[in-house]
């Protein structure tokens, strides 16, 4: 057994912490007890926080860290992607993506909704103590080769829960998809309860889509791409019409996370929650300002209700896979949200994403959250110099 105190522990059963508390857990990690120190007990830590979820994460794309100019808009950015991903020999990007995850994993993340458009990350995430569930990525602009599309990612994902991988189809984007594969990849990757889509992440895209315009637009036209078609509405509202084109009814069952939505409405939002019987958004601050230097709505977000997870995206889009670099940047952008809350995104709601709930999230009797220490907190704020690492 260890005991682990605290001058504040936060266990989020409430955004408020315990102060002067510990916390006891068996030698594999399980909660067995949580309470207020005895008086005169000898306090060990500042800061204790359950484990983090990476609400959303490219890990296999490691592989780029440092070769992306910053600012590019996701036009440059959709460039750079496309002339860099194959640029790495097999070996170096199966080296880099373990050794993000061994990162994740000593700064304290417990588990991860990550992308996948390859195999690359499997060997790795099946031998690993991060629990991963896999999204298999779906892309392809011509209608015409939606059943080919369909039969390769099925057979990527037979391959994964073959190693004990948790995955399943997702689609990608508005932009990258025919609208009949957007409406296939939701309908197969909703069979597992789960999608992770990306929904508004710029205003390029939301030009593209109302308009028929800017710099995605023009990119796609460019370079010969079928474009996706003009709908006079936010790319959200059109990802939502073609789950209901599928025949699915409102609301949708299953956990869909909506990923950066950084244009994202009031509108939008109760819309999503009409057709959606269980949304979450993640949000991606440092990969939003590393792109296009801006950063998602929260105080809408805050307002509609919808839970809100946090994400580091990947190594081409961020310097660093940082959960407490993240929360950082949106304390100082938003100083009216709580430390209390901003943990509550970075855990227990990643952890009702993936249905783990029960399991990870907070600190409570027989659940196995990890414990993570926090340091650099100043008056009950994070600073620039805050870090955090696992103890258990």
């Amino acid at each position: 057994m260890k005991r682990f105190t605290a001058k504040y522990l936060y266990t989020l059963t409430s955004r408020e912490p315990l102060r002067n508390a510990f916390v006891e857990v068996s030698d594999n990690g399980t909660v067995l007890s949580v309470g207020n120190c005895a008086p005169g007990e000898a306090i060990d830590y500042e800061v204790l926080v359950p484990g983090f979820v990476n609400a959303h994460c490219h890990v296999e794309l490691s592989y780029m860290k440092g070769l992306f100019r910053k600012g590019s808009g996701m036009a440059g950015f959709i460039d750079q992607i496309n002339a860099l991903r194959d640029t790495s020999s097999l070996e170096d990007k199966i080296a880099a993506l373990k050794e993000a995850m061994d990162g994740l994993w000593d700064q304290g993340v417990q588990a991860m909704a990550d992308i996948s458009n390859c195999d690359d990350s499997f060997a790795v995430k099946a031998l690993h103590p991060l629990y991963t569930r896999t999204f298999l990525e779906v892309f392809g602009a011509d209608p015409v080769g939606c059943d080919e599309v369909m039969s390769s990612v099925q057979a990527l994902q037979e391959k994964a829960v073959g190693m004990g991988l948790d995955a399943a189809p997702t689609p990608h984007s508005c932009y990258t998809m025919s609208p009949e594969l957007v409406t296939a990849s939701s309908v197969a990757g909703l069979r597992s309860g789960y999608l992770s889509y990306h929904s508004e992440e710029s205003d390029e895209e939301e030009q593209m889509m109302r308009y028929g315009s800017g710099p995605m637009w023009d990119n796609r036209i460019a370079n010969g791409i079928p474009t996706p078609p003009v709908t006079g509405t936010s790319s959200l509202e059109y990802f939502l019409n073609r789950l209901l084109a599928g025949g699915l009814s409102a609301p949708i069952p299953g956990h869909v996370l909506l990923v950066h939505e950084c244009c994202l409405t009031t509108e939008g939002a109760a819309l999503a929650k009409k057709v959606l019987a269980q949304p979450f958004l993640a949000i991606c601050p440092l990969s939003n300002l590393f792109i296009h230097n801006t950063l998602p709505p929260i105080p809408v977000m805050r307002a509609s209700g919808i839970p809100i997870c946090v994400g580091t995206d990947s190594l081409s889009s961020n310097d660093v896979l940082n959960i407490v670099d993240e929360l950082y940047c949106l304390q100082q952008a938003f100083p009216e949200v709580s430390l209390g809350e901003l943990l509550e995104w970075a855990c227990l709601n990643g952890a009702r994403f993936l249905g783990k709930e029960g399991v990870i999230g907070s600190i409570e009797k027989g659940k196995k959250p990890g414990i993570v220490l926090i340091e650099g907190i100043e008056e009950g704020r994070l600073s620039a110099s805050s870090k955090s690492r696992r103890l258990c």
